[in-house]
């Protein structure tokens, strides 16, 4: 959301199933791809965005800047979960001053962990509140424990950690250089990645609701792991392959768990509507590995009422075909919201 022409950074997207990087330049017509690797981590080496299995990350990490010959040392990354607090907050008019000197009062309010444990970050946000005396601040905190285990596997891999973002921002970055704002319109931005689903409610331009919920990709893969009796490495390749023989069995797992992420993003969006006075949401974009799976659009769409896209993070960036596979870059692009949002920061953002 703060964007300017200052050192760019490679996006670090430490993901539940994999890490991504991506590392992009800024030209007079926009941007451009320079850098792009996936690469996936073994079960359980995330749970709950809390890293289980620091040396497998690392090595992830190494792996992917080898491959790939990339030289940049300066990061950016970001986290989600239950250990990220996101509050929109009232407080009387204040300089930028008084806010920065009141926040941490203020925040204790809102934060249901110890304040001393929290990182705390705010931003002011454009719209003043409708009682005229007041103003809206996006209030975020992070437990210190959380970053400080990214931050120490990323300075292990070699890397300079400069930003620490969080998921559901970065989608709404790389979102804003790929879609069009319609003013006045309120849209959903909803993350469906391996362990978690961010969704971001944004209008003109400014974050007016977000939640996490812990339900993802890996639900399918445990599934079919229960279902089958496989080991989460063949589930996961029979969720992506498929098996004749198995096909019927499959489908009614894979239809299930659509209807149940289905019903959870439809209770935040409901939640959403029935306590704000921004009226109803236009439209969703799907974004994260789960977008991919076949008939999980529709059955949101289905279940929401609201059309629903899955969003294209490439849509407005520039790729030299004789460096990267379009076909690949097109196979995977829904799993690259975070990681584009990431590449767009800057060193000196604030």
């Amino acid at each position: 959301m703060f964007l300017s022409r200052s050192k760019s950074v490679l996006g670090l997207d430490i993901g539940s199933s994999s890490i991504k990087v991506l590392e992009l330049k800024e030209t007079k017509t926009g941007y451009q791809l320079v850098n792009f690797g996936i690469e996936p981590l073994p079960p359980e080496t995330i749970v709950d965005s809390t890293i289980m299995n620091a040396p497998a990350v690392v090595s992830a990490i190494r792996k992917l800047l080898d491959s790939n010959q990339i030289k940049a040392k300066d990061v950016a990354t970001s986290v989600s979960g239950h250990s990220v607090i996101i509050r929109k907050i009232t407080l009387p008019l204040m300089t930028d001053e008084e806010i920065a000197s009141n926040i941490q009062w203020e925040a204790e309010q809102y934060i249901p962990f110890d304040i001393n444990e929290v990182n705390i970050d705010y931003q002011r946000l454009d719209a003043v509140s409708e009682d005229q005396g007041s103003q809206d601040v996006l209030l975020v905190a992070v437990k210190k424990d959380m970053v400080n285990d990214y931050v120490a596997v990323i300075n292990e891999a070699g890397l300079n950690p400069v930003v620490m973002d969080v998921d559901a921002f970065c989608v709404q970055n790389m979102y804003e250089i790929n879609y069009e704002m319609q003013r006045g319109k309120v849209i959903a931005l909803v993350n469906i990645g391996a362990g978690v689903i961010n969704i971001n409610i944004v209008r003109n331009g400014s974050s007016v609701f977000t939640r996490d919920m812990s339900i993802g990709g890996n639900h399918y893969t445990e599934e079919i792991q229960k279902q089958f009796g496989l080991s989460f490495e063949e589930a996961e390749a029979l969720k992506v392959s498929g098996d004749p023989q198995k096909q019927n069995q499959l489908d009614e797992i894979m239809r299930n768990l659509h209807s149940a992420i289905a019903l959870e993003t439809q209770r935040s969006l409901d939640f959403f509507v029935a306590t704000s006075s921004m009226g109803q949401i236009s439209k969703v974009f799907l974004s994260g590995g789960c977008a991919k799976n076949k008939g999980l659009s529709e059955t949101i769409e289905r279940q929401v009422g609201i059309p629903v896209e899955v969003v294209n993070p490439f849509n407005n960036i520039e790729i030299n075909p004789n460096k990267f596979d379009m076909e690949y870059i097109q196979d995977v692009a829904p799993m690259c919201g975070v990681v584009v949002g990431l590449a767009l920061r800057r060193a000196d953002d604030k």
